[in-house]
């Protein structure tokens, strides 16, 4: 009831919640903890596996682990950001393994005021995007300039989502603190995406010179991005 197949296949998808049929994929959760303790950055990075420290380049400890596979940056005043994550549980729990392994070097860590402080999701509408019309129609959200970078920049108003929307049918939502409003964000631009859908016409005369049809490919490439947020004053 209220269910169908999404657009991946994979698994249904509840229409009440997005009514697109599209979910987007969480791909990166960046959080924050206090470990309420003073830190020795060089003899974490010295006895702890896995830790890197180059106090000229970044003024935190460099941790990974596999599992959750996530990256930690731990800062001497004993703040900390977990970045990596694909859901909020595994950001909790990869949190609370670098916690540990903090402590087992001998420092009275703790695990305080853990949150949640981005969510990036990322889907695929499947059809290409007249970027210059929605730029010129919602140019009180829109940011569009094809020369520094090939996304449209729309920032959202409610709930407060930054969303990078590439001419491919790419869009990438960030911004969010909690999943729900990730949803909520992409179900708000969807309908405005179907607006400005773009419908590829080859004239006919083209067709029949080469006497076959041309299919042009667009490949969009979204680098992968650190989010390393409050890293500023909140580390400090």
């Amino acid at each position: 009831m209220g269910e169908q197949v999404g657009v991946e296949g994979s698994q249904p998808v509840d229409l009440s919640k997005h009514p697109s049929g599209i979910v987007p994929t969480l791909q990166n959760i960046v959080s924050t903890v206090n470990l309420d303790c003073k830190l020795d950055l060089k003899t974490i990075a010295l006895q702890a596996r896995n830790a890197e420290y180059n106090p000229k380049r970044f003024a935190a400890v460099i941790m990974r682990i596999r599992e959750p596979k996530t990256t930690a940056l731990i800062f001497a005043s004993g703040k900390m950001v977990c970045t990596g994550a694909k859901s909020e549980q595994q950001s909790k729990l990869a949190a609370r393994k670098y916690a540990r392994i903090i402590q087992k070097l001998g420092f009275p860590a703790k695990f305080k005021d853990f949150k949640i402080q981005n969510i990036v999701g990322s889907c695929d509408v499947k059809f290409p995007i007249r970027l210059e019309g929605l730029a010129y129609s919602h140019g009180a959200f829109s940011s569009y300039e094809p020369e520094l970078f090939p996304g449209l920049i729309y920032r959202m108003k409610q709930p407060k989502i930054v969303l990078l929307i590439f001419v491919s049918g790419k869009i990438v939502l960030t911004g969010a603190k909690v999943r729900d409003d990730t949803y909520m964000a992409f179900e708000n631009i969807y309908p405005v995406l179907t607006e400005f859908r773009k419908v590829q016409q080859w004239p006919a005369i083209f067709l029949a010179s080469f006497g076959c049809l041309l299919g042009f490919g667009w490949l969009t490439s979204v680098a992968k991005l650190d989010w390393f947020l409050l890293i500023g004053h909140w580390a400090a």
